[in-house]
């Protein structure tokens, strides 16, 4: 029969506590955004059906599209993480 020790520091913060990297941009802070999502079903009554009826509703979130660059920040050379659109600007000079 095995015995295990546990050597480490055991993290007694809850994973859904613990600080995480936000999925937000650096530049105009775009950030995730919540919805929704509707199910449905049937025949609309234009087609000659009885409706569409709503079946479910799930909630959803709507991420940015980050990318992470090394970008010149007044002058000086950063990593950063930024949304699709204030890379398309051209507001910022991106490194290759």
């Amino acid at each position: 029969m095995s015995v295990f020790y546990i050597t480490r520091k055991v993290e007694t913060i809850p994973y859904w506590r613990r600080e995480k990297m936000p999925r937000v941009c650096e530049i105009c802070g775009k950030g995730t955004a919540f919805g929704r999502t509707y199910a449905k079903r049937g025949l609309a009554r234009r087609k000659k059906g009885a409706g569409i009826k709503i079946t479910g509703i799930a909630n959803r979130s709507f991420s940015p599209n980050l990318i992470t660059k090394h970008v010149v920040v007044e002058g000086n050379k950063k990593k950063v993480r930024l949304c699709a659109s204030c890379l398309k600007s051209g507001n910022l000079t991106a490194l290759k």
